[in-house]
């Protein structure tokens, strides 16, 4: 079997979300709620991808558990909702988007390109509501089982407010993807200069019941990062227990299929480290190697391989967490 074709099994349930269809604000799945007291705008999403679903469980906990900012102000969107009401069990990765991933057309040329579809529809809905955000969260989840980790972009900004988050996921520097920009990505997110800030986090395997939780946790120290809600407002069930602080790793390289023929030397999971010269896959016939000693593997995965599409990116460690 083609190590792309293996499938994991669905543990956790795909709720119905049409409770929150309506929003509060005149946008679909959008909820915003505002304090007396002034403090920053942030902006928690979930269902980017519409089968991953661990984003979308916690946000209806923190929807369902009526918290309101203390300060600031806190705006709660379900993304992609039209993939997510696609979803089948028996083809579970056909619910990743509708036309076209949305989690690529963050730059304004992709958005108000002539030729819409369902996903540039939504984002420009969304819009308003990313420029205002002083900080973005992102949820997210993967394909392969592999530890949590932060997704914070290039700038320095953005992996200080992964660190000050404080839990103990790894923080990972990249520059994204050729095929488009990410939300996390978008204007002044992506400016070292603007005081704007956006992380994206991996919860875990897309449906593994663990998952929901690790998103549970992150929106929950998000929420006190960020100043919007107190300790006190938080169930203390939200919060996973800490385990020793993970550091920081720098993507050197994304390895991008030419082919519709990538395959790996064998099953990756993520943050496997290689020597250098170790051999990753092939490419067609052509050999894909380690380029230097402890190489590490970020989210292999060949579910959506197809040229242009990266397949892996390699990282190096930093020398201190």
């Amino acid at each position: 079997m083609d190590l792309a074709e293996i499938e994991r099994p669905i543990g956790v349930a795909f709720p119905s979300l049409r409770r929150f269809e309506q929003g509060n604000c005149g946008v679909p799945y959008v909820f915003q709620f505002g304090s007396e007291t002034p403090g920053p705008h942030v902006l928690l999403c979930a269902l980017t991808h519409g089968n991953e679903v661990c984003g979308a469980i916690a946000l209806a906990a923190l929807l369902d558990a009526n918290l309101l900012p203390q300060r600031g102000t806190l705006t709660v969107a379900f993304n992609n909702i039209a993939a997510y009401e696609q979803f089948n069990p028996n083809v579970p990765d056909d619910a990743r988007f509708v036309e076209e991933d949305f989690n690529r057309v963050w730059s304004d040329t992709r958005l108000y390109a002539p030729a819409n579809s369902v996903e540039r529809t939504r984002a420009l809905q969304l819009l308003p509501f990313v420029r205002k955000a002083d900080y973005l969260l992102d949820l997210h989840s993967m394909h392969e089982p592999c530890v949590p980790i932060w997704i914070c972009g290039i700038q320095a900004k953005n992996e200080a407010l992964a660190r000050s988050v404080r839990n103990d996921t790894l923080r990972v520097i990249d520059a994204g993807h050729p095929a488009g920009v990410r939300m996390r990505d978008y204007g002044a997110f992506n400016d070292e200069s603007a005081h704007q800030r956006a992380l994206l986090i991996e919860c875990g395997q897309h449906w593994d019941a663990r998952t929901p939780h690790v998103a549970l946790d992150a929106v929950a120290r998000f929420l006190l990062a960020t100043t919007v809600i107190s300790t006190e407002q938080l169930p203390a069930n939200w919060f996973l227990p800490l385990n020793p602080p993970a550091g920081t790793v720098d993507v050197t390289h994304a390895i991008i299929a030419n082919t519709d023929h990538f395959r790996f030397v064998r099953r990756f999971r993520g943050l496997e480290v290689l020597a250098e010269g170790d051999l990753i896959g092939w490419d067609d016939r052509v050999p894909v190697r380690a380029p230097y000693h402890d190489c590490i593997l970020i989210m292999p995965s060949l579910r959506h391989a197809k040229p242009g599409v990266t397949v892996v990116r390699l990282a190096k460690a930093r020398n201190s967490a």
